[in-house]
């Protein structure tokens, strides 16, 4: 367990899922927490969770496509609970259908988040780490799609690329104030957007109900799928004194189906 008692880290998507886990685990490792997310009423009711394990936390609803929402996120996360030293850019969705069905709209709709989402919250944190002189951690969600194409999935693929592009630009920049700037790259995470993944893998291929998450689950040297904390132990990792040597890298923690 790291720890990064006193630290105050904000994390979006971090009303479900992996992101929900990673604010929980960064809470129990001594963080206090602003838990953001588009749904206001989830990211409320992790932000009582974290308050349970004796850490302050604040809930904030935002859209992280949007520039001004995500600046606006990390002035509340301030106001509430006093500094910023750890931006986990979390949020992310997922679109399963072929590259020659992908519409301007839809293409735009995934960079919004998946990859807009974390300049924007890189920007927002790295403006008032320096504002303060904090050496912070700016930790970024990226993909086995972030180091392999998989059909089907060919805009998040290039979303999860492009963030380690950036992810390497960013720490060259942001080096000389201190602050580090990572990626963590998941593989098949037994949540809910790998429901969508498998249903929508179903409508497009007439495989049947959970059998493509059956067929990636396979391929997984460990022998099963990922679990949210699995993930949220490496972030907290990324988060604390233990990986503050550590800058520009995107790492697979995926049990062993990626290599490089």
């Amino acid at each position: 367990m790291g720890d990064i008692s006193g630290a105050v880290a904000l994390v979006t998507g971090a009303a479900q899922g992996i992101g929900r886990a990673i604010a929980l685990r960064l809470a129990r490792d001594g963080a206090d927490v602003a838990v953001v997310d588009l749904n206001g009423d989830k990211a409320a009711a992790v932000a009582e969770e974290i308050r349970a394990l004796g850490r302050k936390a604040a809930s904030i609803r935002a859209d992280v496509s949007d520039r001004d929402q995500v600046f606006a996120a990390v002035a509340q996360a301030r106001a509430e609970l006093g500094t910023l030293d750890i931006m986990v850019n979390n949020a992310g969705i997922v679109q399963v259908e072929p590259l020659l069905d992908v519409t301007p709209d839809k293409l735009d709709a995934i960079l919004g988040v998946n990859l807009k989402g974390v300049v924007w919250g890189i920007q927002a944190a790295a403006e008032t780490f320096r504002e303060h002189g904090t050496k912070g951690a700016l930790i970024n969600a990226s993909s086995i799609a972030g180091h392999d194409g998989f059909a089907m999935l060919s805009a998040y693929c290039a979303s999860k690329f492009a963030v380690r592009a950036l992810t390497q630009a960013a720490a060259k920049e942001l080096a000389a104030d201190g602050i580090t700037v990572n990626a963590y790259c998941p593989g098949v995470v037994d949540t809910d957007m790998w429901v969508t993944v498998d249903e929508e893998f179903a409508r497009h291929t007439g495989a049947e109900k959970g059998a493509t998450f059956e067929q990636f689950v396979g391929t997984i040297a460990l022998g099963r799928a990922e679990t949210p904390d699995d993930v949220a132990g490496f972030v907290s990792y990324l988060a604390g004194p233990d990986g503050r040597y550590m800058t520009g890298q995107s790492v697979l923690i995926d049990g062993g189906m990626v290599y490089c």
